[in-house]
C-alpha cells in the first residue's frame, strides 16, 4: 500500500512513472547517505551553487527512499528518476536539503 509523503516528518513526494514515492529523510537513511556522498552539509553547498552532480541527487534520493515497490533495484530507480526530468525532482530536492540543515 503506498501512502502520501507525511511534510510534518520532512518526507516529500517524487512522482516516477510508476507512481508516487516517499523519501524520508531519516537518520539512518543520511547517515548512509553521508557514507557515500561525503559530508552532507558540503552536499548542500554544491547545490547551493549548482555544482551537484545527478548522481548525487539520485544517491540521496535512493537512500531516502521510503515505500519503493519490493522489485525496485537502484538501477531501475535511477532510470526512473532520470526519466521524469530535473524539474520533476527539484521540489523532493529542496525538502530534503532543507530537512539536512534544520533537522526536526
Amino acid at each position: 500500500m503506498r501512502r502520501s509523503a507525511n511534510a510534518a516528518r520532512g518526507e516529500a513526494s517524487l512522482l516516477l512513472e510508476s507512481g508516487a514515492v516517499v523519501l524520508r529523510p531519516s537518520f539512518a537513511a543520511l547517515v548512509a547517505a553521508e557514507e557515500e556522498l561525503g559530508p552532507l552539509f558540503a552536499l548542500v553547498e554544491r547545490a547551493a551553487a549548482g555544482n551537484l552532480k545527478l548522481s548525487e541527487m539520485v544517491a540521496l534520493f535512493w537512500h531516502c527512499l521510503y515505500n519503493a515497490d519490493a522489485e525496485m533495484t537502484r538501477d531501475r530507480f535511477s532510470e526512473s528518476v532520470a526519466k521524469v526530468g530535473l524539474s520533476a525532482m527539484t521540489p523532493a530536492l529542496k525538502t530534503l536539503l532543507g530537512q539536512i540543515l534544520s533537522g526536526q
